[in-house]
C-alpha cells in the first residue's frame, strides 16, 4: 500500500511520556502529524507536546480507566477536530516465575496492556470510523513467542494480538484498518528495568540469536512510522520478526522442550534471589505512583 501523507493528520499515541510512545510522537510529528499524547506522567507529557513542531497537547489518563479514556477522547475531537491515527502504545511488565509472582503486578500488566488497549480503541472508534482512520496496537515479540518467567507479558500481547485481528474483521468495512505492532527487546526503560534483574538478564543472554539482543530504539520507531504510513496490516520493529510468523507454530513445543532445561538450570539461582517481582521500569514505577496516590 502506498504512503500516506501525514501532514495535517490527528495521532493520538498512549503511553507517550517516554520510550517508544515518546520518539514516536516526535517522528509523526516530524511529519506534519499533530499529536494528542496520553500517559499517567503529566510533566513529562508536557515537556514532549511542547517540544513538537507542530500542534500538539497532552492528556493525563490511565487507560484501563473507561470513563477518563472517554472524557479524553471527546476533548481530543474538541480540540483537533478529527483523529485520524490511534497508536495503543502503553504498557508495563514484570517477570520472574509465576508459582512467585506478585498477584497484584501479574494482573495489572494484563489490565493495561490488554483491557487497556480495549479501552482505548473503545473510546477512539467513533472518530476513527467517521474519519476512516487506522488504529495500530503495539504487540510484541511476546505475542508469537511464548516464554517462560513472562507469563503475565505473554499473556497480555498475545491477547491484545487476538483483539487486534479480531477488529480489523469488525471494523474493515466501516473503512478503519487495524494493524499490529511487533517489537522484540528494544532499548526503552522497561527492558532496561527487565536487565537490572541478574538472573532475568542472565536467562534472556542465553536465548537464541537474534531474540537475545537489545535493538536500537531509532530503526524500530522508524518502521512504525512507516508502517503508519502505509496502514499496514502488521509493522515489525526488527527485520527478522517477519519470518517468525511461518514458525510460530512450532515455537510452543520448542520453547516448553528447551524452557524446562533453562528453568532448571536458573532454579537454585531464582530459589535465592528474593520475593516476588514488581512491576519495572520507569512506566512501571508510574504506573504503581498513580495506583498507590489515586
Amino acid at each position: 500500500m502506498a504512503r500516506r501523507d501525514l501532514r495535517g493528520q490527528v495521532a493520538v499515541v498512549t503511553g507517550a511520556a517516554r520510550g517508544v510512545g515518546e520518539l514516536l510522537a516526535r517522528r509523526l510529528a516530524a511529519r506534519g502529524a499533530r499529536l494528542a499524547l496520553v500517559g499517567l506522567e503529566p510533566d513529562e507529557l508536557k515537556k514532549v507536546a511542547e517540544s513538537l513542531p507542530t500542534d500538539s497537547a497532552h492528556w493525563h489518563a490511565d487507560v484501563t480507566d473507561h470513563p477518563a479514556m472517554s472524557r479524553v477522547a471527546r476533548e481530543v475531537r474538541e480540540r483537533f477536530g478529527a483523529v485520524d491515527i490511534v497508536v495503543a502504545n502503553a504498557g508495563v511488565a514484570t517477570g520472574g516465575p509465576f508459582t512467585d509472582s506478585d498477584e497484584t503486578a501479574w494482573r495489572r500488566v494484563v489490565e493495561v496492556n490488554l483491557l487497556g488497549s480495549a479501552t482505548t480503541a473503545r473510546a477512539f472508534l467513533p472518530a476513527l470510523i467517521e474519519s476512516r482512520g487506522y488504529l495500530l496496537q503495539i504487540a510484541s515479540l511476546a505475542a508469537i513467542t511464548p516464554a517462560p518467567m513472562m507469563t503475565a507479558y505473554c499473556t497480555s500481547k498475545s491477547g491484545v494480538e487476538a483483539f487486534a485481528h479480531s477488529l480489523r474483521a469488525e471494523v474493515g468495512y466501516q473503512g478503519v484498518r487495524v494493524g499490529v505492532g511487533y517489537l522484540s527487546w528494544t532499548d526503552t526503560d522497561m527492558v532496561r528495568g527487565a536487565d537490572r534483574d541478574e538472573v532475568l538478564r542472565d536467562l534472556r543472554a542465553r536465548l537464541p540469536w537474534p531474540s537475545n539482543k537489545t535493538y536500537p530504539l531509532g530503526p524500530a520507531v522508524d518502521r512504525i512510522v512507516a508502517g503508519i504510513e502505509r496502514r499496514s496490516f502488521h509493522v515489525y520493529g526488527q527485520w527478522w520478526l517477519r519470518g517468525m510468523q511461518s514458525v510460530r507454530g512450532y515455537l510452543p513445543g520448542i520453547i516448553g522442550r528447551v524452557g524446562q532445561r533453562e528453568m532448571r538450570h536458573f532454579a537454585p539461582r531464582l530459589a535465592a534471589s528474593g520475593g516476588p517481582r514488581g512491576l519495572v521500569g520507569a512506566g512501571g514505577a508510574a504506573d504503581e505512583k498513580e495506583r498507590t496516590e489515586g
